[in-house]
């Protein structure tokens, strides 16, 4: 099922979603960056890069300003105001742009080392020309890192009542919009059909339990991923608000269980340019 807005960002950019991609961050660059392995001096282009958090913390591995292309004014310039107060404004060099066209100069293609895209594919209908481009903005042997979701992974327990059909409708939001909610499965073969030789896959852990010193901050992810697609999922008739309400105030509730756990992670595969 798909209505005539189809491939639309499902999340929304407001000032409580950016909020919330700051503590996405905050709870899974470290893993990205150990997956990512810079050794220093890499030139990196992050597509998608949204206020660009990662983007900076990359830099601050390579030593290079990375090259950040994000499709919204709104991300962008939040992500300027964020780079000044965090003393990192010089890290990351913003471009407005549509990431299946990349906004780079002539003398730019084939030329960095890392093209890497987190949380993006997933939302896009048409996920390949993207891929395609990283695969031309990188040098011979230069590396592309696919990070992204396959929502059928996430496991809670105890599992909290009505929760698993709230996730079902979550997932079937994306498709609702023309979206993959479990693209992270297909990364490898994206890969390929871009042209790149595929070197690796793994996981990024991304879940937690009761007791760990962030868990609240793990839940208030999920649930906060979850409210921002109250609208869609209403409006396609997945849920009628009532039941997602009730659902999500069940997983609040849950959230102060002593054995509540998460288990999810986060899918990612890396190819080199032939």
């Amino acid at each position: 099922m798909e209505n005539e807005k189809s491939s639309e960002y499902l999340h929304g950019t407001h000032p409580a979603e950016q909020e919330r991609l700051s503590l996405l961050n905050e709870l899974l660059n470290a893993g990205s960056l150990r997956e990512l392995d810079l050794r220093g001096l890499e030139r990196v282009l992050d597509v998608g890069c949204g206020l660009g958090q990662f983007a900076r913390e990359m830099a601050n591995c390579t030593g290079i300003a990375v090259v950040g292309i994000e499709r919204s004014a709104e991300q962008i310039a939040a992500g300027i105001r964020l780079g000044i107060e965090k003393g990192g404004s010089s890290l990351v060099q913003f471009r407005q742009g549509d990431a299946a066209q990349l906004p780079l100069e002539d003398d730019e293609w084939g030329t960095f080392d890392v093209a890497h895209t987190r949380f993006l594919l997933e939302h896009l209908r048409e996920p390949l020309p993207v891929v395609e481009g990283m695969v031309r903005a990188v040098r011979k042997g230069g590396r592309i890192v696919l990070e992204d979701d396959d929502h059928d992974l996430l496991r809670l327990w105890p599992e909290p009542p009505g929760v698993q059909q709230l996730w079902q409708a979550y997932q079937k939001s994306y498709e609702y919009l023309g979206n993959d909610p479990n693209i992270g499965r297909r990364l490898v073969a994206l890969l390929v059909e871009a042209g790149a030789k595929p070197v690796r896959n793994s996981f990024v852990f991304f879940g937690s339990c009761a007791g760990h010193w962030r868990f609240a901050q793990y839940a208030e992810n999920l649930i906060g991923v979850i409210q921002t697609a109250r609208a869609t999922v209403v409006e396609a008739g997945l849920l009628d608000a009532a039941q997602f309400d009730a659902a999500l105030a069940a997983l609040r509730e849950w959230s102060k269980d002593a054995t509540a756990t998460i288990w999810y992670a986060m899918s990612w595969a890396e190819g080199r340019r032939p």
